[in-house]
């Protein structure tokens, strides 16, 4: 029922034939057209159900932060029209969307595959383009299949895109035309020099993400839609940075500062990337939160489970460092003691098995899997 509202909704907002020639938000006089109030409207009404989803991430000076951010890149005239807010998703998909009245969602994967504050200013300045152009309203506009739009919508219910509603599957899984996301890159890329920003992150930016999609082995949503369209936008960032700001050899970077802001996030993503078996995602990830924290036992115990769960030549050897050092940082932490049991059951170490698994019972008496590492122990004496 909830889908065929939207369907509802959404065929109201494609009735006639209007224009998809819209300008820009420039401040004071803009008004919305009829159809695009609707759109704003509907927007509300999903950013309410996506924050009550449980899929935010909640970190005060992380929002603070990246609020900061968004605002540096918003002119002051489209800033009185459009309150830019940003809130962070925890997933570590590659992902980032805007709703068309400036609700900004970025996933805790984006945070995780930039490296400085510059390269994460030219994902946000290509979301805030995407509102200040106006391109949810273009393209629900010029939707040519329009059958084949709703039906892809009335299949997400029942699945993660859900709590997105119809206009945040439209920004965060089908994507903006060839086009507009081509002009959102451009225009985005022409708020990130204005800023300030060093304009040679962006393609760097671009890199990482594709380095990224890349291991994950499968088509991403947003920021790229297929290797192809990646490597494609890749070359046009390029091409802007030899030609039109083939003078801008400085500019913000930020890299500490970034970093610093982010890493509780960047732990977070590490686990989430561990749980879904990207492994190699998930070790970068605490690579850099580790640059600021080099004394968190919990970030060497991910550390070493990326190591014993991947498997591999040497990776026994490697998860066992990080576990001792694990250890080492914080002795009453039960979980590496566990890890240390596994790995030395695995290479048929009885003794220290059985130490670890008692030492890891005895910090951890109510452990939930304590059944089953008493098993291993009856097995071991």
């Amino acid at each position: 029922m909830k889908s065929l509202l939207l369907i509802a909704v959404l065929s109201a907002f494609l009735a006639g034939c209007l224009s998809t020639q819209l300008p820009s938000i420039k401040g004071k006089g803009f008004a919305l057209e009829e159809d695009e109030q609707r759109i704003w409207a509907q927007s509300k009404t999903e950013e309410r159900k996506l924050d009550r989803s449980g899929l935010i991430y909640r970190d005060q000076e992380l929002e603070r932060y990246l609020n900061d951010l968004a605002r540096r890149l918003v002119p002051t005239d489209i800033a009185a029209t459009v309150p830019f807010t940003v809130r962070v998703v925890k997933d570590p998909s590659l992902n980032a969307f805007t709703y068309p009245d400036g609700s900004f969602y970025v996933h805790t994967g984006i945070l995780a595959s930039m490296d400085n504050e510059a390269q994460l200013a030219t994902v946000f300045a290509h979301e805030i383009s995407h509102v200040t152009h106006r391109h949810a309203v273009r393209q629900i506009r010029d939707m040519k299949n329009k059958t084949a739009f709703f039906a892809t919508l009335g299949a997400m219910t029942g699945n993660y895109a859900v709590p997105l509603g119809a206009l945040g599957a439209l920004a965060a899984v089908t994507g903006y035309s060839r086009d507009l996301e081509s002009e959102a890159d451009t225009e985005g890329l022409r708020l990130m020099v204005d800023a300030g920003y060093d304009p040679r992150q962006a393609p760097q930016a671009m890199r990482h993400l594709l380095r990224d999609a890349t291991e994950e082995e499968r088509k991403e949503s947003y920021f790229f839609g297929s290797h192809p369209r990646l490597k494609e936008r890749l070359e046009n960032f390029e091409e802007l940075c030899r030609t039109r700001y083939a003078g801008r050899t400085g500019g913000i970077v930020n890299v500490e500062g970034y970093l610093r802001a982010v890493s509780p996030a960047l732990l977070e993503n590490a686990r989430l990337d561990l749980k879904a078996g990207r492994f190699e995602r998930a070790r970068r990830s605490v690579g850099k939160y580790l640059t600021l924290h080099d004394n968190d036992a919990q970030a060497y115990f991910i550390q070493g489970e990326t190591w014993r769960q991947e498997g591999g030549e040497g990776s026994i050897d490697k998860a066992r460092e990080s576990y001792l050092r694990a250890v080492s940082l914080d002795p009453a932490y039960p979980d590496p003691h566990r890890a240390l049991g596994l790995t030395a059951y695995k290479q048929k170490d009885r003794e220290q098995a059985r130490r670890e698994f008692e030492r890891y019972l005895s910090l951890a008496p109510r452990a939930s899997d304590r059944g089953h590492i008493e098993e291993l122990l009856k097995a071991l004496r």
